[in-house]
């Protein structure tokens, strides 16, 4: 039996361990991105379209780096090679997590096309929706994409469940496509309690970073004045705050789904078939 609670006192007691370890490569792969990225919104305004198509290339870039980083933790995590190492192994997996992720990216994009494609067919105009200017739904046709959208968003929160261990897999594993699968059969069984786990966490750190942005934002705006269009210093200042409360965050899942990939191998008997590097 997996213990949620064990899992992240594992966590805990590892992020505390290496911290100085850790504390590089969350600066570099998640809060100075994040601290860039959080102003791209307000340089886009007015922007051409050059500047546009740069920003979003960078976007793409700092995403890239996001997922080095993960990975890196990972590894230190899992124990399977050095902290001088880590970042050597997770090079090597970077192209299978990258995969992964494009063919997730692409089957979520898939169950969500029903829906522009439905308002399409029924005169909806898209465009005016993509610039956020109103539109006239009928009831009925905004009852249906309601209920989809709210049914797909269950679906997509079990199939979080049970691919949460992905990551792990590919690192340890050295799996491609197949740590999808592998990830599946590890979480048959604990689903509902990493679904707790998943909202719970959503939770917290939703609040979290809604308070920085919120408090820090209007601290900011009265100080340095963030009234104008644009790049504002009140702007980069929150960004930087906002930033760093999102990284500790973001270090906390490569961390636990480690942590928790260990426990539900222990827990399932598995030891063959690891790849150290």
């Amino acid at each position: 039996m997996v213990k949620m609670g064990t899992v992240w006192d594992r966590t805990a007691e590892f992020l505390t361990d290496n911290i100085a370890a850790i504390l590089p490569i969350a600066l570099l792969a998640f809060f100075v991105p994040a601290s860039i990225e959080g102003n791209f919104q307000a340089a886009m305004e007015g922007a051409d379209p050059a500047l546009i198509l740069t920003l979003r290339l960078v976007q793409l870039g700092f995403g890239v780096l996001s997922i080095w980083g993960s990975l890196t933790i990972t590894v230190m995590a899992l124990n399977v090679a050095g902290v001088d190492g880590a970042g050597r192994v997770a090079g090597k997996r970077l192209p299978a997590a990258l995969l992964v992720a494009v063919v997730t990216i692409a089957a979520v994009f898939v169950l969500l096309l029903p829906v522009p494609m439905v308002l399409s067919a029924n005169g909806v105009d898209l465009a005016a929706i993509a610039e956020r200017r109103e539109v006239d739904i009928a009831p009925a046709m905004a009852g249906f994409v309601a209920i989809y959208m709210l049914v797909l968003a269950g679906l997509l929160l079990w199939a979080a469940a049970r691919l949460i261990v992905t990551t792990p897999v590919i690192v340890r594993e050295g799996r491609w496509l197949g740590a999808l699968r592998q990830s599946w059969k590890l979480t048959r069984g604990v689903a509902w309690r990493v679904i707790g786990v998943i909202l719970l966490f959503a939770l917290v750190s939703w609040v979290s970073i809604l308070a920085a942005n919120t408090v820090f934002g209007s601290i900011f705006a009265l100080v340095a004045g963030g009234d104008r269009a644009g790049v504002s210093l009140a702007g980069v200042l929150t960004s930087i705050v906002v930033a760093a409360v999102q990284t500790g965050f973001t270090v906390l899942i490569p961390a636990f789904t480690a942590k928790l990939y260990l426990a539900l191998t222990a827990a399932a008997g598995l030891r063959e078939g690891v790849v150290i590097a």
